[in-house]
């Protein structure tokens, strides 16, 4: 027996559901992106066209408040430290690290002295060290 369908197959498909799922995915990519900033503080860094491919899981800021007076900041705290105890900050936080490495933000007008006495922090317990600078 030769029986006909009444209705039809539609080869059309909905596109809704599918504009509500990049909504999403754009909402979501959004609200991560602004958690990707580890540093908390105000910094104008230095300049460069060089890029790191180390993952750097601390970060120690350095703020400039004129008339020689500098603030040391990690994983941007807005609590200051004391030179003296950032080494021992490091140490609880990297002390489980495979390779541990820390990022140095700086203003630009902090004088390389300040950046090189966190740098001789990293060498003493054998940290690597990233210089965190603007892209070009």
């Amino acid at each position: 027996m030769g029986f006909k369908r009444t209705t039809r197959i539609q080869a059309e498909m909905s596109m809704s559901s599918m504009t509500d799922i990049v909504f999403l995915l754009l909402i979501f990519f959004l609200v991560t992106s602004t958690l990707v900033n580890p540093n908390a503080l105000k910094l104008l860094l230095p300049k460069s066209t060089g890029q790191v491919a180390a993952k750097a899981t601390v970060s120690v800021s350095i703020k400039d408040w004129g008339n020689d007076v500098y603030t040391y900041h990690i994983n941007g705290d807005e609590t200051p430290m004391e030179l003296p105890s950032i080494e021992d900050g490091l140490v609880d936080l990297l002390q489980t690290e495979e390779d541990p490495t820390f990022s140095i933000y700086s203003d630009e007008s902090v004088p390389i002295k300040e950046i090189v006495s966190i740098m001789n922090i990293a060498k003493r317990n054998h940290y690597n060290v990233i210089l965190a600078t603007q892209a070009v």
